[in-house]
């Protein structure tokens, strides 16, 4: 009961960020540790602290290195600005947060498909909007609220071990 009500409260959150980030291009700073606490909850009810923390502390590692190979690629290949330049500072949080949300498995996975999902969100909308920039934080926001609305109707093994 209580891991549904967290879900539930998670994924409002999820929401909100979504929609500030759509329709205004920023995020409350607040809202994205608070994913990272409740996903951890989350995750840590289900699976236990010493797995939910290796399972952080690995996904913490790939998006570094992800996050790492992105500002080599922009400050060497584009030669522009990394923060502000090719991605937002509220992107950047929001991808460190995500790291306390599932194993590292299925993180990898929901990850990039998230990032499809925003691509293809992107392009669907990119003519109606008046901004130029993407809202990466808000639309994997709404692919993370979504995977975990779907968690509450299949077991959590297939998410979080």
């Amino acid at each position: 009961m209580i891991d549904a009500a967290l879900k539930l409260f998670l994924i409002s959150v999820f929401t909100i960020i979504f929609l500030q980030d759509f329709k205004e291009r920023l995020v409350y700073w607040f809202l994205y540790p608070m994913t990272g606490i409740l996903a951890y909850v989350i995750q840590a009810s289900n699976i236990g602290i010493p797995v939910s923390l290796t399972n952080t502390v690995i996904n913490l590692i790939l998006i570094f290195i992800l996050l790492a190979v992105c500002f080599l690629y922009t400050r060497i290949k584009m030669k522009m600005q990394f923060v502000n330049g090719s991605i937002g500072l509220g992107d950047i949080l929001l991808f460190v947060f995500l790291c306390f949300t599932f194993s590292t498995v299925a993180f990898i996975v929901l990850l990039v498909f998230s990032l499809f999902f925003a691509l293809l969100l992107h392009t669907i909308f990119k003519n109606k909007s008046s901004h130029t920039n993407v809202p990466l934080a808000g639309y994997i926001s709404l692919f993370f609220a979504s995977a975990y609305l779907l968690s509450m109707f299949f077991p959590p093994k297939y998410l979080f071990s």
